[in-house]
């Protein structure tokens, strides 16, 4: 009796695996979105390229980046998260399968979730500064020191995870 109890529990914890993969399926809603976001952005930039100064066509060009890393990072979640989660995904001997599908364990999926952040905090930042105008009296300098601090605060979580992931994957297993 009490066999049967624990396999049924068991058997149900590993299937709740499956609840996942309705948060997969959002996260590539979530691309479409961004993908209708960034024809969007790139459209209204074509749009003004002749009208726009230097600096406001890379300021566009860098939202069209930044759009894109987090499209990138999504991806890698719903691959890397489904695969580690839920199941195999199975594509065969695909020749377009990426070469890091099946390798990013949770530890690599945390750094590469940090490293984009960080990136895209980076553009961000970028942004900031490229839209200080020539008149440094419209400067919002707690803004941008916030934006800084935020930024260097990613960073250091940054090398903080990494560090911590060299601590444990140089200490001996038992």
């Amino acid at each position: 009796m009490l066999n049967k109890i624990e396999y049924t529990l068991e058997k149900m914890i590993f299937h709740s695996r499956w609840i996942l993969a309705p948060f997969y399926v959002g996260l590539i809603i979530g691309i479409i979105v961004l993908f209708i976001k960034f024809i969007q952005k790139l459209w209204l930039t074509l749009s003004q390229v002749f009208d726009a100064s230097v600096s406001e066509v890379i300021v566009n060009i860098l939202i069209l980046v930044d759009i894109s890393l987090v499209a990138s990072l999504l991806l890698i979640i719903i691959f890397s998260g489904y695969e580690i989660f839920v199941s195999k995904i199975d594509t065969g001997t695909h020749v377009d399968r990426p070469s890091w599908m099946g390798k990013v364990d949770f530890s690599g999926l945390k750094l590469k979730v940090i490293g984009a952040i960080v990136a895209i905090s980076a553009i961000d930042l970028l942004k900031s500064f490229m839209d200080i105008s020539g008149n440094m009296t419209d400067i919002d300098t707690d803004k941008l020191m916030w934006k800084v601090i935020i930024h260097m605060a990613f960073v250091v979580s940054g090398l903080l995870f990494a560090f911590m992931d060299k601590i444990v994957g140089d200490t001996k297993k038992h």
